[in-house]
C-alpha cells in the first residue's frame, strides 16, 4: 500500500534561484538539519542517474540507517526532477519535485509517493512535517544568496 502526499510553498524568488537551492545537496543539507542528519551525503548539484548510498538519523539523535536516493530524472529546462529512495524503514519513496515561475516569484510543488507497509501513514505523516519544515530555512538560504550572504 502507498499513500501520496502533495505539497505547495510559494516563494518571493525567482524560479530559476530557487531550482538552483532545491537541486544543491549541501541546501539539502541546511534546510533538514533540525529534522534529518546525513552521513555520507557529497556536495554539489543532483544529477540526472547519480545514486547517493548515504546513513540518515532523525534529529541527528536516532541510530543513524541505511538510506538510498537515486535521482531517476532531472530536467534542467523545466526545473522538476525525480529520485527513487529506500531504506530506514520505507520500501518506497518517490518524490518529485517542480519549480514553477509565478507572478510573485515562484512555487515549489512535490509529491511524494511512500509505502512503508504498515507504518505507512506514520511515515505519511513524518514526510508532511519533514518538507513543511524546509519551507522557512530555504526562505532563509534564499534571502542570504539574493541579498548577498557571505556563506552562500
Amino acid at each position: 500500500m502507498t499513500r501520496i502526499l502533495r505539497l505547495t510553498h510559494e516563494y518571493p524568488f525567482p524560479a530559476d534561484r530557487v531550482w538552483q537551492v532545491a537541486t544543491d545537496l549541501d541546501h539539502l543539507r541546511r534546510v533538514t538539519e533540525r529534522m534529518l542528519a546525513f552521513r555520507d551525503l557529497p556536495s554539489g548539484r543532483i544529477h540526472a542517474g547519480q545514486v547517493l548510498e548515504v546513513e540518515v538519523s532523525l534529529f541527528g539523535r536516532l541510530p543513524y540507517q541505511p538510506y538510498r536516493m537515486t535521482v531517476e530524472a532531472l530536467d534542467d529546462a523545466a526545473m522538476w526532477f525525480q529520485s527513487d529512495e529506500t531504506g530506514a524503514g520505507v520500501t518506497v519513496w518517490r518524490h518529485r519535485l517542480q519549480v514553477v515561475p509565478t507572478g510573485t516569484g515562484s512555487r515549489i510543488e512535490e509529491q511524494i509517493e511512500i509505502g512503508a507497509g504498515l507504518a505507512t501513514p506514520l511515515f505519511l505523516l513524518w514526510a508532511r512535517v519533514m518538507y513543511r519544515a524546509r519551507h522557512k530555512p530555504r526562505l532563509r538560504l534564499l534571502d542570504t544568496l539574493t541579498n548577498g550572504g557571505a556563506d552562500a
